[in-house]
């Protein structure tokens, strides 16, 4: 695996980057050897913070850490990522036997009458990959997310899959 580490408001030590080549060789058995892992270490308020991203096809596998200790965030967010893997993996085949189940009803918890003031804090920009909702489930798993945003390979139509509280999925899908 190759990898690319960036330091923002810490310098880069051969420390640092032993560590972190160390703890992304465990991983190499999951990953062909081509495959780029991006590495941002950062200090910050909240303590000293490892993000780990790499791509995989169709998608991507991230993990993002925050400890007192560097070298302990390293370690943390390669096993967070190895952690992914093995859940996905574990998922791929229990849908082989039983079968993936998208519930496509969209559960109602708004209330018009109360209007609060909305305040935007982050604004994301992404490209929309089609696919099909099975794979964008795995995919917002992956990430580690709640909900996962894509263009249905089947419908053309942007999507949202989100995952509920008892554990299932949900399929968000635009009226026609």
């Amino acid at each position: 695996m190759k990898t690319t580490i960036t330091g923002r408001n810490i310098e880069l030590t051969d420390g640092l980057k032993s560590a972190v080549e160390d703890a992304l060789s465990k991983l190499d058995r999951y990953f062909r050897e081509d495959t780029l892992a991006h590495v941002t270490m950062s200090v910050d308020k909240a303590g000293q913070r490892v993000e780990l991203t790499i791509p995989v096809k169709g998608g991507i596998v991230r993990c993002e850490k925050t400890t007192d200790d560097m070298y302990v965030s390293i370690d943390a967010a390669s096993e967070g990522i190895e952690d992914q893997l093995t859940k996905y993996r574990h998922k791929l085949v229990d849908r082989a036997h039983k079968g993936a189940v998208l519930n496509a009803a969209f559960e109602e918890g708004f209330d018009e009458d109360e209007e609060e003031e909305i305040k935007i804090v982050r604004t994301k920009k992404f490209d929309l990959k089609p696919m099909y909702a099975e794979d964008a489930c795995a995919q917002m798993e992956l990430l580690g997310h709640t909900f996962f945003v894509f263009t249905n390979a089947e419908t053309d139509a942007v999507n949202v899959v989100y995952r509920r509280k008892n554990g299932s999925y949900g399929l968000i899908e635009p009226e026609e």
